[in-house]
């Protein structure tokens, strides 16, 4: 494209007496698109947070996967072998054995409450699966007891612990569902209670994990959930997080049935999958947007060839080619598109940044799993949506160019 071409476009995108409408949709064009390009950045920005933070979230407390048995209940009696087999996979970096049963929690009042039991090994060193010792709050993995007469110690997420006032130190009792023995005298079966004293609280930022884990010794939650010398199965941590699912089925093909391997994705994977699809339709929707202004790009140019039919003509009897006049209004349409572009992509990159750097917009963690919208820009997302709003600008100008290009000059200086 010449000078002279590039220098026709710039005058025709200038405001002038008789065509001061045209240069006021020209400036609703751009807006439409500063605010579709604003709009797409925070929105697929915090979507991509949203996933990123609950990822994290997630693989606080749970591994990257976890290997279990088909059939009725969660139990594993050759763990030990397992265990070694597991640890000789090259893309294993820790695994240990863990328990998971329920327990119905009360600490001395009316209320009780059902609470998921977690028996992990007492390990908060490089050999730990989960990053969950990192979000104590109080106390750690080596629960040491202070109160006598107790059956251990035990860990409690910030959010339970406060609601049943259960602080390191306070005591209290935990009801298993296994070891209930039937009174013949009451004709009922009589549940055991178990006494152990809070030695410490954690908060993960996951309201489920928060508000319903209990942690505990691996030995003694064999005892509480009535494994004996069992475990439910083995939790494993991989060096990439993003191939446990390769490595979960190498595993299964060592193992063999009746053993199975889930990674952290499939056990989250509905989630996920929403996230995912919400994403997607959340872009489409704000593309719309993008649209909307590209047609204001047309009936602009549109304008700006009636209003300039006459100008146009001169032109073309001077010697200028229809090419040449289709790349003028071709330059004005992209120049609304590269500005519109440009204001966008800077508003919703400072918007996106200030929205995840000063939590502007809170959540009920107890619906959203978390407390804030978090937002996790990536390049190639902002370089899709510059690319996809400039590709936008240039296809709006095909159709107001082609007219343009169309007029014939004499026909053009005799138009009123």
């Amino acid at each position: 494209m010449s000078r002279v071409e590039l220098w026709i476009a710039g005058r025709y995108l200038r405001s002038r007496r008789s065509s001061r409408f045209v240069s006021l949709i020209t400036l609703i064009a751009i807006a439409g698109v500063t605010l579709g390009v604003t709009a797409l950045i925070v929105v697929i920005g915090v979507m991509s947070g949203l996933q990123k933070d609950l990822r994290e979230k997630i693989l606080i407390a749970n591994p990257h996967l976890r290997v279990l048995t088909y059939g009725e209940g969660l139990r594993l009696d050759d763990w030990r072998r397992v265990l070694g087999v597991v640890r000789q996979q090259p893309d294993v970096v820790a695994a240990a054995p863990f328990v998971l049963t329920q327990g119905l929690l009360s600490a001395g009042h009316d209320y009780a409450e059902g609470v998921a039991v977690i028996g992990v090994e007492q390990d908060t060193g490089r050999a730990a699966v989960t990053a969950l010792a990192r979000s104590f709050t109080s106390g750690d993995l080596r629960f040491r007891t202070t109160v006598a007469g107790v059956d251990g110690g035990v860990v409690l997420g910030q959010r339970l612990a406060s609601r049943f006032d259960a602080y390191p130190g306070r005591v209290i009792t935990l009801i298993s569902p296994a070891g209930a023995r039937f009174n013949a005298a009451l004709g009922t079966l009589v549940p055991r209670y178990w006494r152990f004293e809070v030695t410490g609280t954690f908060d993960t930022g996951m309201y489920e994990y928060d508000n319903t884990y209990v942690v505990m010794p691996r030995p003694v939650a064999q005892r509480f959930a009535g494994l004996d010398t069992s475990v439910t199965g083995i939790e494993v941590r991989v060096r990439d997080p993003w191939r446990a699912g390769a490595v979960a089925r190498q595993i299964e093909d060592r193992l063999r049935y009746p053993y199975r391997a889930m990674d952290w994705s499939t056990q989250n994977a509905s989630l996920f999958s929403a996230l995912k699809l919400e994403k997607l339709a959340m872009a489409v929707i704000l593309l719309l947007i993008v649209l909307v202004a590209a047609f204001n790009i047309v009936s602009t140019l549109t304008m700006a060839v009636s209003d300039r039919t006459k100008e146009i003509g001169i032109l073309r009897a001077m010697g200028m080619t229809a090419a040449q006049v289709r790349r003028i209004f071709v330059a004005q349409g992209v120049v609304v598109g590269v500005i519109g572009t440009a204001v966008g992509t800077a508003c919703g990159v400072l918007l996106a940044a200030a929205v995840g750097r000063y939590r502007l917009i809170r959540l009920d963690p107890t619906v959203y799993f978390i407390d804030h919208l978090p937002v996790n820009l990536a390049v190639s997302d902002v370089v899709t949506v510059v690319v996809a709003s400039l590709l936008i600008a240039a296809l709006a100008t095909v159709y107001p160019a082609g007219q343009a290009a169309g007029l014939m000059p004499v026909e053009a200086i005799r138009h009123e």
